[in-house]
C-alpha cells in the first residue's frame, strides 16, 4: 500500500477524529505512542486509514426489503477515516434495528439485533480486512439478519478452526487494531468472535461465521428468546424464517426428526402463536410470526 505524506493539514484532521474519541491531548508524541508516525518513515498506512480524507475503500451498506430485488436504502462510505466509517455504519444500524417502546412514563430501547454484536462485527471487519484490495466491506441488512462480509481471508499462520474458537489471534493490521483498542472500540485483541457468541448465548438463533480464501462473513440474526418452546420446537425454529414461507420439504431434511414428528411440532408451534401456517395439503407452508 502507498504510504501517505506527512502534512500539517493531515495532522489537524486526524487530531479532530481522535479527540472525538476521548483522547485528552494530541501531539506528535501521541502519534508515536499510537505507532502511527516515526521520525524516519513519517506517517504509516494505519495513519492513512484514520485520516479525514484518504484513498482507501470503505463500507457498502444495503438494506433490503422482502427480497433482494427490493432495495430500501443503499449508502457507501469511502475515502474517509475508518473511525467515521464505523460511526456512520452504526447510525444506519440504529435506524433499522432499534426502536423505543413507551411503557407508562418510561421509554425502553429495544434492540432487534444486539448493537454490541454489530459493533464487534464492523470493528472486526475494519481491523482484519486486507486493505490493499480495492473492495468494500459489504453489509447486507435484512428484516431477519445482517450479513457482514470483509475482503481477504485469514492471515497466514491461523486456521479457520482457531479463528472461530478464539484460541488464536493473528493481527493483520496491528497498528490499527491498537488504536481501536485504546479508543475503547474493541475490548481485547482477538476476542471479537467469542464476544459475539456470548452476546447470543440466550438467543434461539445463533450467529454464523464463514471463512473462505478471499473473504470472511459474519451473519447476525434477529435475537429471539421464546421460552414457550420445547427443546424439540427450538430445533425446528432455527430453520424457519420471518420473511420466507417454507414447506415441510425445506424443513424436515435439516432437523433430527421424521416428517411426521416435524409436522406435529409445527402444529404445536402454530397453536402457541409462534408461527403462521398458509395453504393446505402439499401447499402448506410455515413462517415465523
Amino acid at each position: 500500500m502507498e504510504k501517505i505524506l506527512a502534512s500539517k493539514n493531515y495532522l489537524v484532521k486526524i487530531r479532530s477524529y481522535l479527540l472525538k474519541f476521548y483522547i485528552e491531548t494530541f501531539n506528535q508524541d501521541t502519534l508515536k505512542t499510537l505507532n502511527l508516525y516515526d521520525n524516519i518513515n513519517g506517517y504509516n498506512n494505519a495513519a492513512g486509514l484514520l485520516a479525514d480524507k484518504n484513498h482507501f475503500s470503505g463500507i457498502d451498506i444495503v438494506k433490503f426489503g422482502e427480497n433482494i430485488s427490493i432495495i430500501q436504502k443503499r449508502v457507501t462510505f469511502e475515502h474517509i477515516s475508518v473511525l467515521e466509517i464505523y460511526e456512520k455504519a452504526l447510525a444506519v444500524f440504529r435506524d433499522y434495528y432499534q426502536y423505543e417502546v413507551i411503557q407508562g412514563a418510561d421509554r425502553k430501547m429495544v434492540e432487534k439485533i444486539p448493537e454490541a454484536a454489530f459493533r464487534e462485527a464492523i470493528a472486526n471487519a475494519l481491523i482484519h480486512r486486507v486493505w490493499d484490495i480495492n473492495s468494500h466491506i459489504r453489509v447486507s441488512m435484512f428484516d431477519d439478519r445482517i450479513e457482514v462480509v470483509s475482503p481477504g481471508g485469514l492471515p497466514a499462520g491461523i486456521t479457520a478452526e482457531e479463528y472461530l474458537s478464539g484460541k488464536l489471534s493473528i493481527l493483520r493490521n496491528r497498528n490499527l487494531a491498537n488504536v481501536f483498542y485504546r479508543l475503547g472500540l474493541v475490548e481485547i485483541f482477538g476476542t471479537g468472535i467469542t464476544r459475539i457468541k456470548q452476546l447470543y448465548a440466550e438467543s434461539l438463533i445463533k450467529p454464523e461465521f464463514e471463512v473462505s480464501e478471499n473473504a470472511i462473513k459474519i451473519v447476525l440474526p434477529i435475537f429471539e428468546t421464546n421460552v414457550n418452546l420445547t427443546e424439540d420446537e427450538k430445533v425446528i425454529y432455527k430453520f424457519l424464517s420471518k420473511t420466507i414461507l417454507k414447506p415441510i420439504s425445506e424443513i424436515a431434511p435439516y432437523v433430527p426428526f421424521g416428517k411426521s414428528k416435524t409436522t406435529q411440532l409445527l402444529k404445536a408451534m402454530e397453536k402457541k402463536g409462534v408461527i403462521a401456517v398458509e395453504g393446505k395439503g402439499r401447499e402448506t407452508k410455515y413462517i415465523i410470526k
